[in-house]
């Protein structure tokens, strides 16, 4: 807990400064409401590898000031998190520009810039945002969309997290498709991970809000996991649970890779880069390439 009592945070901001987040591979990003004191006092022990703070939709336009304040008020006082940590600004017409602005001082991972377009407003973004800090976007416009393989133009610009319901409504497509094993849902979740992929921009799932059916968050953990996704976007512990265990790398996985990292390497010392192997069939390079994709994976955890 930053705070031991809820009745006792100061006004004033602290000093305190996390490290910069160490893992570079993420199973789970929860999204929390920082009007809610107690869950914004347990960021530093959360078990979600990522933490995104919400300034945007889910607050009222009365009270973002002061969802704003306490963001920053816990983050001067918090001295360590495992998590990594995301501000999700408004976009920067309607406010998200004065927004980063203010926090750049402050110690976090990221910043998630919501309803980009194009890269007038990525260049925007980067050119407002501290050097020390990573920008992420939420991906629910359809120019976004069309557009995301071409978006990356510095590296600090990382992630993108698909607003599936968002981005429906702006491709006037009817929210009610969501639904397992709609084909629809499955050409967009998957252009929007190969765009982001090509791009060199970390994909992130969208966030499914049906919180207590826990059974068809895991189902769509499980199919987004065999598109080639890594990471789900979270609404509780609940679902950080599932989406941790779900898209860990398993035991047969990590077994496997290490068996052909140590063969290939063994046979292509002594010149042979193609061959049979007893226990997974024929390997050859992209084979042990994959195979250290998966190491390099578990290694970021």
């Amino acid at each position: 807990m930053i705070f031991d009592s809820l009745e006792d945070i100061p006004t004033h901001f602290g000093n305190k400064r996390k490290a910069p987040a160490l893992k570079r591979k993420y199973r789970s990003n929860m999204m929390l409401n920082p009007l809610n004191l107690k869950h914004l006092n347990s960021i530093d022990e959360n078990k979600a590898d990522m933490i995104t703070l919400n300034l945007e939709d889910a607050i009222a336009p009365s009270r973002k000031k002061e969802a704003l304040h306490n963001i920053a008020i816990f983050l001067s006082h918090m001295e360590h998190s495992n998590s990594f940590i995301i501000v999700r600004t408004n976009p920067l017409n309607e406010g998200g520009a004065e927004e980063i602005a203010f926090l750049n001082d402050f110690a976090f991972d990221a910043i998630r810039v919501a309803k980009v377009k194009n890269q007038i407003e990525i260049a925007q973004a980067l050119t407002l945002l501290s050097t020390d800090k990573e920008l992420h976007i939420s991906l629910e416009t359809k120019e976004a969309f069309e557009s995301l393989s071409t978006l990356r133009i510095d590296e600090r610009f990382t992630t993108a997290n698909i607003g599936i319901l968002d981005l429906l409504t702006s491709l006037n497509i009817p929210q009610s498709l969501v639904k397992l094993g709609t084909p629809t849902i499955d050409y967009i979740l998957s252009k929007f991970l190969v765009d982001a992929k090509t791009a060199g921009i970390h994909p992130i799932s969208f966030m499914f809000q049906e919180y207590h059916d826990t059974e068809t968050f895991k189902a769509w953990c499980e199919r987004e996991k065999m598109m080639g996704f890594e990471t789900k976007a979270c609404m509780g512990p609940k679902q950080v649970q599932i989406a941790n265990e779900i898209f860990s790398i398993n035991k047969y996985e990590l077994e496997r890779a290490k068996h052909i990292k140590e063969v290939f390497e063994t046979k292509s010392a002594q010149g042979i880069n193609g061959f049979m192997d007893e226990r997974y069939g024929f390997i050859d390079e992209p084979i042990y390439r994959d195979s250290l994709l998966i190491l390099n994976n578990i290694r970021g955890r």
